[in-house]
């Protein structure tokens, strides 16, 4: 999201910095909102917030801007994107066979939404709204604690 809140923009370099430190010396690359996303059976073209890619990269160009198999997806909520994220996003998203794992966090409270896939294709949802919990992401073996998630975010002044 170009032009993002304080408190959108401190969300994402907070779960990007933690999601970096876990990552360094493994085979998974962490991509930044500026990395194209493509759902090849819908044909939607996306930037997610945050997306993470464990497999060998696979793009749909030989500019490599459009991944194609992204493992990890989190989104960080607005009021102007919040539905469009959660429903039809969503439906786009559960297309990418790569996709395990979609997290959405919101600005205004501490809470995070966490659906895993599960072998049968069907998601599962996590979430939790404590401060002193964290989130397991286990198809990269990684860990948010909510306190890292929204440190120096003021979530009443949204």
């Amino acid at each position: 999201m170009s032009g993002g809140t304080k408190q959108y923009n401190l969300i994402c370099v907070n779960v990007s910095s933690s999601l970096h430190a876990q990552l360094r010396k493994r085979p998974c690359t962490l991509y930044s909102s500026d990395q194209r996303v493509k759902v090849s059976a819908t044909r939607l073209y996306t930037y997610p917030d945050i997306t993470v890619v464990c497999d060998p990269a696979e793009f749909d160009d030989d500019q490599q801007d459009t991944l194609l198999n992204p493992t990890v997806i989190v989104e960080v909520l607005s009021k102007s994107t919040e539905g469009y994220d959660r429903n039809e996003k969503f439906a786009h998203y559960r297309k990418l066979t790569s996709l395990k794992e979609y997290t959405l966090i919101p600005q205004v409270r501490f809470h995070v939404e966490h659906y895993v896939r599960q072998a049968d294709g069907q998601w599962l949802l996590a979430e939790t709204d404590e401060i002193q919990e964290a989130v397991t992401l286990p198809s990269i073996n990684c860990t948010l604690a909510l306190a890292d998630i929204y440190e120096k975010v003021d979530t009443l002044s949204v």
